[in-house]
């Protein structure tokens, strides 16, 4: 049997583990704590406490129809999701676990031998089963919280990683398969933006996102790899306060004006903001090197940052800040001038 055929068969034989013991120990209706106020949010579609969780309210809501729409159901159909999210995430930390084995013994395009393969399978299901028998872990795979499904998506996205680097190391220096390898990038990026919608957990692995990267693209040195890591917590950081708070903040303010100052209805200045930033991000992926010059890229990274930073400019009764739009103007040309466009895509 070769090595990709035991993995696979070994992860769904600790997956089946791991769901028959969540679902087997679920709660039969909910716990004492917030497990009552998302089971009843999602019959509902209502709003839990912030920021709502509206990812985990949807699929909460979808679980509930399987188990047929009923109110004395419905804290099982909640618990079950989290029993089933947590299997899964019990899957992708085993193929994780063999991932890791796997480098320890060979490299790309070469086969492990047989013992070898029960090595790195005995390892991948020691570390499954260790967690799928954690303490803290069973605890919130039999509940309907968001933890389980917040832990789910953090697993999915770094085991997308780890095939991303798989996928770039069989590639070699082939540009077309590289480029193919890269869609793994796409996937867990998006995975990372639906799991905002459950929990913030996943922006945690961007840090290590960005390690592995740089060690997969880069010539590793000590520097290059504390100002990778750098960077990753930056990013990071960026994401949890620029794109997640400010972008919310600054649809709020362009609300506010199109409904006080141009009388429009409400919600037309929420929609005008994300309608205008996708409009940007696609201009942006139109971007040819051969014929871009730095004030156009200039001109778009005043748009950009003036949407996604118009808290930092625009102060609701005070008007437009001088010290915020100077920093804005002086980003934007430093993005203007040193960004390749092809960073954009």
């Amino acid at each position: 049997m070769t090595f990709r055929k035991a993995n696979n068969l070994s992860g769904w034989l600790i997956f089946l583990i791991a769901l028959t013991t969540y679902v087997l120990t679920r709660e039969a209706r909910g716990s004492l704590w917030d497990t009552g106020e998302f089971i009843a949010s999602a019959k509902g579609l209502q709003l839990p406490h912030p920021p709502g969780a509206p990812m985990f309210v949807l699929l909460g809501r979808f679980f509930i129809v399987l188990f047929g729409d009923n109110p004395l159901t419905a804290g099982s159909a909640v618990n079950f999701m989290s029993a089933l999210a947590s299997a899964a995430t019990i899957l992708f930390l085993f193929w994780s676990i063999t991932h890791f084995g796997r480098k320890l013994f060979v490299g790309a395009g070469e086969e492990l031998s047989q013992h070898q393969t029960i090595t790195t399978i005995a390892a991948g299901a020691l570390g499954a089963l260790a967690y799928t028998f954690s303490d803290s872990f069973w605890f919130s795979a039999v509940e309907g919280e968001v933890y389980a499904l917040s832990s789910f998506f953090t697993a999915l996205v770094f085991w997308a990683m780890l095939k991303w680097e798989q996928a770039d190391e069989r590639a070699g220096m082939d540009s077309v398969l590289r480029s193919q390898a890269d869609r793994w990038i796409v996937f867990l990026f998006f995975m990372m933006g639906l799991s905002i919608g459950v929990h913030l957990l996943n922006l945690l692995t961007i840090p290590a996102i960005v390690m592995i990267y740089y060690y997969r693209r880069y010539q590793a040195t000590t520097k290059g790899a504390i100002y990778a890591f750098l960077i990753g917590c930056a990013i990071t950081g960026l994401v949890q306060v620029g794109v997640i708070q400010y972008s919310m903040k600054a649809a709020g303010l362009f609300d506010i004006f199109f409904v006080n100052t141009m009388g429009l209805p409400f919600f037309s200045g929420f929609a005008f903001y994300f309608i205008a930033l996708t409009a940007l991000v696609i201009v942006a992926l139109r971007f040819k090197d051969s014929h871009l010059k730095p004030a156009l890229l200039t001109g778009w990274a005043i748009a950009f940052l003036f949407l996604l930073l118009t808290p930092l400019v625009v102060v609701p009764g005070d008007g437009i800040k001088f010290t915020g739009l100077l920093v804005l103007a002086a980003a934007a040309g430093a993005m203007g001038y040193f960004i390749k466009p092809v960073a954009l895509r």
